[in-house]
């Protein structure tokens, strides 16, 4: 049972919005704002108990950061409707009383950080993360601390668009190695080319795994020596669209619903939720899938992939260094650079990539509930540090 649930409509468009605090932990939820066409109450509920997970498993007695619960934002509109930012504003300010106490959100599927920024000024508030900002001795040094890691760029990317990837990548590099795939020449496709599934597609190819299929909106690119994605990435449009005017000769354009054909050990659903399913699960060739996006392979599909031998590594854990990053910068625990994100980045996801394979491998388990019974004891230390 959530803590609290709310259905919006807009009086303008009669399109649907959703709020979800799954639960608070000191008087607060995180979690971010997506909007899709299609966006239901049940997907919104599935992601805030994703993200009350998320939040819990990387505590650390050692760091300033005490994890909250989970929320999680829902708008069903898609973000190319030409109404989709006057819907954005109509939401956020019906939901400004939550913003300003409850929940701390930020970017998701379908939203950008810069754009929710410029909507959020605009109903009146300071920041997204108020809810978190209100337990800072000094919100405004510490709001300076995320200002500063967000101008941060690397290699022509923010700094902010590429933490969550990093992590991903660094999860599955962990994974991978502990699976030997990596000796054996892995390759990687990665499903949504956004700044999630961008950057992991970045870091996968500078370790040396060649990313031989990307899909977008438009469909899939495929190379089967690899594709250039620092030049991919640098034609993105703001949804993570690639020009297929990039494209090398070499390169293959196939339709979308082919993504799963792509050869490839390591598979990163990185886009939408509930793509792996039951009906389609028959086609995951890899070894190994991360998932970098939020729930995207439903629980029919991870049962027959464990009966297969095929590793998940859940969304809870894989994609966690995005939410992580943002709290770790605005308490003080690292530093606003990009050297100091991704060494904390590292350290955390390839521990708890090590922790889950090692707890599943001893118990006989899946890494989903291996990191289930990790993120409840995390949990329960958070609760015991507040009695």
């Amino acid at each position: 049972m959530s803590f609290l649930e709310i259905v919006w409509t807009d009086e303008v468009t009669r399109k649907r919005g959703y709020l979800v605090l799954d639960r608070l932990v000191r008087g607060a939820a995180s979690g971010g704002l997506r909007m899709r066409e299609g966006c239901t109450l049940d997907e919104v509920r599935d992601l805030a108990r994703g993200m009350t997970l998320k939040e819990a498993v990387v505590y650390s007695a050692g760091d300033t950061y005490v994890p909250f619960g989970g929320g999680k934002g829902g708008i069903d509109c898609s973000p190319y409707d030409p109404e989709a930012r006057g819907v954005m504003r109509r939401y956020l300010a019906a939901m400004k009383p939550l913003l300003e106490t409850y929940w701390s959100t930020g970017e998701d599927f379908g939203v950008r950080q810069d754009v929710l920024d410029e909507v959020a000024a605009e109903v009146g508030l300071r920041s997204t993360i108020e809810a978190a900002l209100r337990l800072l001795p000094d919100p405004e040094a510490a709001l300076a601390l995320v200002k500063a890691g967000f101008a941060v760029e690397v290699d022509g990317v923010g700094l902010a668009d590429q933490v969550g990837g990093y992590g991903v990548a660094e999860a599955a590099l962990a994974a991978a190695e502990r699976l030997g795939l990596l000796g054996a020449g892995a390759r990687a496709m990665v499903q949504g080319f956004g700044s999630m599934g961008g950057a992991t597609a970045r870091y996968l190819a500078r370790a040396g795994v060649p990313v031989v299929g990307v899909c977008d909106a438009q469909g899939v690119v495929h190379n089967p020596d690899g594709l250039d994605v620092e030049r991919l990435l640098l034609s993105r449009d703001a949804y993570g669209c690639v020009d297929r005017a990039a494209l090398r000769p070499t390169d293959v354009r196939l339709p979308r619903e082919e993504w799963l054909t792509v050869e490839a050990e390591i598979l990163v659903p990185a886009a939408m939720s509930y793509v792996i399913t039951e009906s389609n699960v028959v086609g995951v060739r890899a070894r190994l899938v991360v998932e970098a996006a939020n729930v995207p392979t439903t629980p029919a599909a991870e049962a027959a992939l464990a009966a297969r031998g095929v590793t998940v590594v859940p969304d809870f854990v894989a994609n966690v260094a995005t939410n992580a990053w943002w709290w770790w910068t605005l308490f003080g625990d690292i530093e606003p650079t990009a050297q100091a994100s991704f060494a904390k980045i590292s350290t955390v996801l390839r521990g708890l990539v090590a922790e889950m394979l090692d707890r599943a491998g001893s118990a006989g388990v899946t890494p989903r509930t291996a990191a289930l019974a990790m993120s409840a004891e995390r949990a329960e230390a958070v609760a015991a540090r507040f009695r």
